[in-house]
């Protein structure tokens, strides 16, 4: 009994295109690489807090094209604003208080959740039926939902996750928890003693001790 057979002709054709094949695209992916230029710095973050966009560039050092994109773009500032702070999209919008719109001034308040276009600025003139488009874009780091972590970016609304990363589609579970799994809560129910109108609550584990936390709040 054979234990080796030695190899046709043809299989060593396909052996030696297979080997050809795969250096031809790896040298293909170096030299697409090789013609740009080392990605720079990070930009300074579009906001100080409440979660902002920072960019870094990279250049083309080929004379015609290169393949991929020139500008990358990462979350940044992710900490709650103080609550003085105020929304972002309506800073935005009372920044135009000042600026005669049709030879009058307003007062503009922000117009959210615009399902076509979440990432441009529209605002209302308070006391008035009135809706503008005040700027094509808001800033980078607005929130496309007044509900969700998405932000705009360049003018287009860009998926953001609980764990505040672009593209990124983890979500928080019933209680709250970045990519949990419900494991650390439980759903209860109480009453009012003063009315008999069902309260939830959640009972939140925090090391060896359970808090229980109600909306609205339990009387006791």
């Amino acid at each position: 009994m054979e234990c080796c057979r030695r190899a046709t002709p043809g299989t060593l054709l396909l052996f030696l295109a297979f080997l050809l094949l795969s250096s031809r695209t790896a040298r293909s992916e170096e030299d697409r690489d090789g013609l740009w230029d080392a990605w720079g710095p990070w930009s300074e973050c579009s906001r100080t807090c409440g979660g902002g966009a920072s960019y870094s560039l990279r250049r083309c050092l080929s004379s015609k094209s290169c393949e991929g994109r020139n500008i990358r773009y990462r979350t940044c500032s992710n900490v709650d604003c103080p609550p003085e702070a105020g929304d972002f999209r309506a800073q935005q919008c009372s920044a135009h208080n000042d600026v005669k719109h049709h030879g009058q001034f307003y007062e503009w308040l922000p117009v959210s959740n615009d399902p076509d276009n979440p990432c441009s600025l529209k605002c209302q003139a308070k006391g008035t039926a009135l809706v503008v488009e005040l700027a094509p874009k808001v800033l980078d780091g607005t929130r496309c939902y007044t509900e969700s972590l998405d932000m705009c970016i360049s003018g287009l609304c860009q998926i953001v996750g609980c764990d505040h990363q672009l593209g990124s589609t983890v979500k928080e579970d019933n209680c709250g928890v970045c990519n949990g799994d419900g494991s650390t809560c439980r759903l209860v129910r109480g009453q009012y003693k003063s009315q008999l109108s069902a309260t939830k609550c959640k009972i939140h584990r925090d090391g060896p001790l359970d808090l229980l936390t109600c909306y609205p709040p339990l009387a006791y």
